[in-house]
């Protein structure tokens, strides 16, 4: 195998699975929740999510995370009562992948729109 091709892996790997990562987002026991509610409770198909995929730091809660991760944890843990999520898991992420797949869309469905 290449050096070249070794890298694409890696970073594909790394990288996280958007569909996957948009069942977690809806999945009412994610993180151990007691499935009363997901993200997409609050988040209608990633809606206000769209902003998120290039920010560096987040205020939630009265905190500021200092990552789209930890972010994340702070919304598992707070708003749907789950356990926090490994960040390096695939499970965190996918979640990463899907709400980076957002970006622009409002855009795009504001332009379908007009």
């Amino acid at each position: 195998m290449s050096v070249v091709c070794l890298v694409f892996s890696f970073a594909f790997a790394a990288a996280g699975d958007a569909a996957k990562g948009k069942a977690l987002f809806n999945d009412p026991n994610l993180g151990g929740a007691p499935g009363k509610k997901s993200c997409g409770t609050c988040h209608p198909d990633g809606k206000g999510m769209e902003k998120v995929a290039g920010k560096k730091e987040f205020n939630l809660g009265g905190k500021t995370q200092k990552s789209l991760e930890e972010a994340i944890n702070m919304c598992v843990e707070n708003a749907i009562k789950g356990k926090a999520l490994d960040p390096k898991s695939d499970q965190m992420k996918d979640l990463v992948a899907y709400i980076k797949s957002l970006k622009g869309k409002a855009a795009a469905k504001t332009k379908k729109a007009d």
